[in-house]
């Protein structure tokens, strides 16, 4: 059983304690993380949340700008900005520090929601949108980084789960926000659905207010040049996959488009394996880091988490809105469940990893937890199903994610280098992005490919025997 330990930390002065933030050298106190972690926890929930807020109002949004046939550029744009930049700042900061990027972060995400809460046009918002992408890229690759900066590492499980119960709850509360601001005709003189993105200005404003006050990490700049080639090359590979994943369905998984994007990231792919390798330590993602069996372990397992979280935030609210019949907002409160699942396995998790020093438990415990719903989901759902199932399995899904995700960051943080902590954490980040585009793309193709199928069926059924179809 993998173990972790870490020597004690420094004691701190009474001067530090009441400036709040610790002198060089020595250790942030509980008092001292807590505040920072609040600054922290503002911004993952941000970025988590703007993940999920536009799918149940984007409708609304695009119906009152005109644009139906731009409405998925919305999403595609956010999901393609942050998923780019985020191994781009886990890089950038184990060379420039983490305040001053983690501050950018706050800072662009914020323009960003000004900007799209103030939107004529949906090719406007699809702009808006990458801009907070480009921004919430930051904010979850970097928040983990700064923990595993501050604190030490036989108590950072604990801290660290705090993350992905936050990362649950926005994921789960962002449709039903946001179908409460697009139900909204005006709040405040303002059109109900621009609040989708204007509530993100206090919440922006409250972090960057924690971060720039108590956050002060040792300065740093490594003399280390910037793997721009690689930057370049992981961009050609993500942004036509990305795209495809997301318009696939409307293309056709094997149209001229979709080969177009399979082609250009074929292509991006090979370029980004060649310049990490000519870029060697100074490669956005180090090639080295996967001959590391926990680095590479961890990453698979991250896209697998990704694919499968994401699948059933995107598919059980499906399932309870098209065939339960509930509303967008009932479907997404039935989805509390799912964040009930993820805090439990995350804070209980993260205090055992505190406590015993063991973690390799938790992802093999949580990966055949969500083995057993995934294959409960498949089995039992139906017309007649009662609610309290997928009550179950959300919750079952929860735990298995919360037993999975903080640990395998932490592993990945453990097996690379400490100047090294901002890649392993981003790179953690980045494959569970990539996993949840795959996941969302695939999990929903297969339910309308399915669906027309049965659909098309039983119409044809009706019209061989149509006394048989009557009512």
């Amino acid at each position: 059983m993998a173990q972790i330990s870490a020597p004690s930390p420094q004691p701190t002065t009474k001067n530090s304690r009441r400036s709040g933030t610790p002198e060089l050298g020595q250790a942030f106190t509980h008092r001292q993380i807590m505040t920072v972690l609040v600054g922290l926890l503002l911004g993952m929930f941000l970025a988590s949340l703007d993940q999920t807020i536009v799918s149940s109002s984007i409708y609304t949004i695009s119906n009152d700008l005109d644009g139906l046939s731009l409405q998925a550029w919305a999403t595609t744009a956010y999901l393609i900005t942050s998923t780019v930049s985020t191994p781009l700042y886990g890089k950038l900061s184990d060379i420039f520090g983490r305040r001053p990027l983690y501050v950018t972060a706050i800072v662009v995400f914020l323009a960003g929601s000004i900007f799209a809460g103030s939107v004529h046009s949906m090719m406007e918002l699809a702009f808006a949108r990458g801009l907070q992408g480009l921004g919430a890229g930051g904010l979850m690759a970097l928040g983990l980084a700064i923990i595993g900066d501050i604190v030490p590492l036989k108590d950072r499980g604990k801290y660290q789960g705090y993350f992905m119960s936050v990362f649950g709850v926005s994921s789960v509360l962002g449709p039903v926000v946001g179908g409460f601001f697009a139900g909204s005709t005006s709040i405040l003189g303002v059109e109900g659905w621009r609040w989708v993105f204007l509530i993100n200005i206090p919440i922006a404003l409250a972090a960057l207010v924690v971060v720039w006050i108590y956050l002060h990490l040792p300065a740093k700049h490594v003399k280390q040049r910037i793997d721009y080639w690689g930057a370049a090359a992981v961009t050609l590979a993500l942004v036509p996959l990305l795209i495809l994943a997301e318009q696939g369905r409307s293309w056709g998984w094997v149209s001229t488009n979709a080969w177009i994007c399979y082609g250009l990231g074929a292509l991006g792919i090979a370029l980004f394996i060649f310049a990490e390798k000519m870029a060697g330590d100074s490669a956005l993602i180090p090639l080295r880091f996967f001959r590391i069996t926990a680095f590479s372990i961890s990453s698979l397992l991250n896209f697998i988490i990704g694919i499968g979280m994401f699948g059933a935030i995107a598919m059980v609210p499906m399932y309870l809105q098209l065939v339960k019949g509930l509303t967008p907002t009932q479907a997404g409160l039935m989805m509390i469940t799912f964040t009930i699942g993820i805090m439990a396995g995350s804070i209980y998790s993260g205090q055992a990893i505190s406590r015993t020093g063991a973690y390799r438990i938790f992802p093999m415990l949580g990966t055949l937890i969500l083995a057993l719903a995934s294959l409960a989901m498949s089995l039992t759902l139906s017309v007649d199903t009662s609610l309290l199932v997928p009550g179950g399995i959300t919750i079952a899904f929860g735990l298995g994610l919360g037993f999975c995700m903080q640990p395998l960051t932490l592993s990945m943080q453990m097996s690379v280098p400490p100047k090294d902590m901002g890649v392993g954490t981003s790179t953690a980040a980045f494959f569970r992005s990539m996993g949840g585009a795959v996941g969302t793309a695939v999990f929903i193709s297969l339910l309308f490919s399915s669906a027309a199928d049965r659909i098309k069926t039983a119409m044809t059924a009706a019209a061989s025997d149509p006394p048989g179809w009557q009512p």
